[in-house]
């Protein structure tokens, strides 16, 4: 594996289902996305362990992006790395790649900002969401 420019920290594994699978023979673009979305809930439920550890602030995604490298098929398991990058006061940038059977599929990224959820404003970054930058140069 090369090294990547930012730092990881969540590898996840998940099965392909057949039901992810689109009338083409392939799994469906949307599901990309929630493969990214379930690793980085993973990773979200490692810093906080229960939502009320949110503390009446919370993560929202406001942009999300993939890039499709390659087809996925059914049976299988696909690898998604997650990492962080572009720290800002209330935001940080979540980075993905989608691997399996050594290759990658696809690379995609979400903006995640941390709000009031009663006022729905932004709010600063817990400290562990920020930690693994603090400190880096990738922090941007």
């Amino acid at each position: 594996m090369t090294q990547h420019p930012r730092p990881l920290v969540h590898t996840s594994i998940q099965p392909i289902r057949w039901g992810d699978m689109d009338a083409l023979g392939h799994v469906n673009n949307t599901v990309y996305f929630r493969y990214m979305e379930q690793a980085r809930i993973e990773w979200l439920f490692e810093q906080f362990p229960t939502r009320t550890a949110y503390g009446g602030s919370g993560p929202v995604i406001v942009n999300a992006s993939c890039t499709f490298e390659r087809p996925l098929v059914y049976p299988g398991e696909v690898e998604v790395r997650m990492f962080l990058g572009d720290l800002g006061r209330s935001s940080v940038g979540s980075f993905y790649e989608i691997w399996m059977g050594g290759e990658r599929y696809a690379e995609g990224a979400a903006k995640i900002v941390w709000i009031d959820l009663a006022t729905g404003r932004s709010t600063p970054l817990p400290e562990a969401v920020a930690a693994p930058l603090a400190g880096s140069a990738a922090g941007g």
